[in-house]
């Protein structure tokens, strides 16, 4: 390999890896254990290339070997607590009942948007295969949970779409606020089982600051983000979102990030 041809390959995976990054930490449930897998994965690349399937995009070889240490490993959990009483602990209870590999193909297909034939690739399997398990885990993840949803969005329509795809789902909304002063007050008159928050809000202010607040308040909850640069932050600078949405985005992502945020108690926000 050529020095030039070495330095693109380089870029391309650095241009992936956000969306790896991503992808890790919402299926672990953490950002220090996703970012750990997605570490492992580049290590592996540089120990051995031919590891590295070059007849695929970037984006579906990359996470192809991702996938090989995933389950090399028995493809676990992100707990980080041992406490058998908690809530996270409940949550790792629930996971173990679904059936093996549906939340990685759910989160390869609404989440990262590949193909079933991409997926077939990255797991494994056929595409075929691939179909069934994404069904499979709409039902499982549909069944498990249910709670209550405050959503922070300054866009009505937005809003508006968000809590409909919401309720559909079966989960409660305590309410849309627009701004983070709306949000911190939304959330002392009912806490919520889980937020749904935009980045940047009505007054400019920030829906990260508002969560922030709200969890420092309330204590820890799963918090979903959207944005429509969701690069900008996995930056690998500081606490970073698990769970994160690109904008504009399609209902199936939203159901899918609502089912994947249940299940887990704490979820690690981004504090500038």
């Amino acid at each position: 390999m050529t020095a030039m041809a070495k330095g693109d390959f380089t870029a391309e995976i650095a241009k992936m890896l956000p969306y790896l990054r991503r992808y890790a930490r919402a299926l672990t449930g953490s950002q220090s254990s996703g970012d750990q897998y997605a570490v492992a994965t580049l290590e592996a690349i540089l120990a051995d290339g031919n590891i590295f399937d070059r007849q695929l995009d970037t984006r579906t070889a990359l996470f192809k070997v991702f996938h090989s240490i995933w389950t090399s490993t028995g493809a676990p959990i992100g707990s980080e607590t041992e406490d058998g009483n908690g809530v996270e602990s409940q949550a790792q209870k629930h996971l173990s009942r679904l059936t093996q590999n549906t939340r990685e193909a759910l989160l390869l297909h609404t989440i990262e948007e590949l193909t079933m034939s991409q997926i077939a690739e990255v797991m494994k399997i056929t595409a075929d295969e691939a179909e069934s398990l994404v069904d499979i885990a709409y039902r499982e993840m549909g069944q498990a949970l249910s709670g209550r949803v405050m959503i922070i969005e300054d866009e009505a329509i937005i809003a508006v779409d968000l809590e409909a795809i919401v309720a559909e789902m079966g989960h409660q909304i305590t309410g849309v606020a627009r701004t983070a002063d709306a949000a911190r007050d939304l959330a002392r008159k009912e806490k919520p089982d889980l937020i749904l928050s935009d980045i940047h809000l009505a007054d400019n202010s920030s829906g990260i600051d508002a969560v922030n607040d709200i969890l420092g308040d309330l204590g820890d909850m799963p918090v979903i983000f959207i944005t429509a640069y969701p690069e900008r932050l996995l930056t690998g600078e500081g606490p970073e979102p698990a769970f994160l949405i690109s904008k504009p985005y399609a209902p199936e992502q939203v159901r899918s990030a609502v089912s994947q945020a249940m299940f887990f108690a704490s979820t690690e926000t981004l504090k500038v």
